[in-house]
């Protein structure tokens, strides 16, 4: 089947015997053009679906309404409650969203960006890949003028506008909670070694050993490089076949906690009563594990609302002001910690 022909602007102009100007204005109904003429244009597209062509939008106004994003997965219950939010202020400002996976592949991410350019979105929402550790192709298309915020995973020395948790805390919080439940040898099976997420979590693990007099061991402290179920799950079987085991682990995600919790009960450990872990995000898979997992609550939501107003404020002002880099600042978003059976 041959592909059906788009309909134009000029295909609707010869139909009616009139100048593309006239039915241009029709669809875009100019107060100033005749009643009966701009009613039977307007009917004519109706009749035959026409739709604006969007580029063509662009290159007459110089922006697409369109806004990017690039997530390391979608199907992770965080990232679609950032999604959500997302959406939530994109709409309520007229923006549309194309959605792209960087399947934590710094390479993906790059040739995402590049995709992204070449759909002329006004603005980029990024959470890195965890294998990101510089910024050169966001600066690339900064230099073009295109603005970027970054979330959640972001990297520090990149000027722009960041939403984030306090991640310090909420490790130290986490950390601390089990040291109040009992615990004196606590794990942590942290995130990769770039991502100020993983970094802020595994400082505020540090602090709260420190604070309470307890032994930093290296051998206690598992870098995930996927950071999913089967890491938490391996990762917890090394740490609890050593001679003197952890009786607590803090570990970077719900997803890793509860790959945690897993291969605990596979080697007999019960938890909480020999063991007790906390995650971090507070999704439905830790809710509905069981034990129900200990969290920190991570507002999904919340951020990806903050995240796209931002952006779409930075297009804005770019657009009034072509040569106005992005200025870096850190909006955090408030936490907190849950408590369930597993501590």
């Amino acid at each position: 089947m041959s592909k059906k022909k788009r309909i134009t602007q000029k295909m609707i102009a010869q139909e009616l015997g009139l100048t593309v100007t006239t039915v241009s204005k029709a669809l875009k109904d100019y107060p100033d053009l005749n009643a009966n003429t701009k009613k039977k244009i307007q009917d004519l597209a109706r009749k035959w679906h026409y739709i604006p062509d969007s580029h063509s939008l662009a290159l007459r106004n110089q922006q697409t309404q369109t806004i990017g994003l690039i997530v390391p997965e979608i199907v992770h219950f965080f990232f679609s409650n950032v999604i959500k939010g997302i959406l939530h202020s994109a709409e309520e400002k007229g923006y549309q969203l194309i959605i792209t996976v960087s399947r934590n592949d710094r390479k993906l991410e790059e040739r995402q960006l590049e995709l992204l350019y070449t759909q002329q979105v006004d603005g980029v929402l990024i959470s890195i890949s965890n294998e990101t550790m510089d910024s050169n192709h966001f600066q690339l298309l900064k230099n073009q003028g295109v603005p970027i915020v970054m979330f959640d995973k972001v990297l520090q020395d990149f000027e722009c506008k960041k939403v984030l948790i306090d991640d310090f805390k909420g490790g130290e919080m986490a950390t601390q909670h089990l040291i109040d439940r009992g615990c004196q040898r606590i794990a942590h099976i942290r995130g990769p070694l770039a991502p100020s997420n993983a970094i802020g979590r595994y400082q505020g693990y540090l602090q709260a050993l420190a604070k309470n007099n307890l032994p930093i061991k290296e051998e206690f402290v598992k870098v995930c490089s996927q950071v999913n179920y089967d890491e938490g799950y391996s990762f917890a079987q090394e740490l609890l076949q050593m001679p003197n085991p952890p009786d607590g682990i803090f570990a970077i995600t719900d997803q890793v906690g509860v790959g945690a919790l897993r291969a605990a009960q596979d080697l007999g450990v019960k938890v909480p009563e020999d063991l007790k872990i906390i995650g971090f995000s507070n999704s439905q898979i830790g809710q509905v594990s069981n034990p129900p997992l200990s969290t920190i609550h991570q507002p999904g939501y919340e951020i990806g609302k903050t995240a796209a107003r931002l952006l779409i404020d930075e297009i804005s002002l770019a657009e009034n002001s072509p040569q106005m880099d992005n200025l870096t600042e850190n909006y955090i978003l408030s936490t907190k910690l849950i408590s369930r059976a597993s501590t």
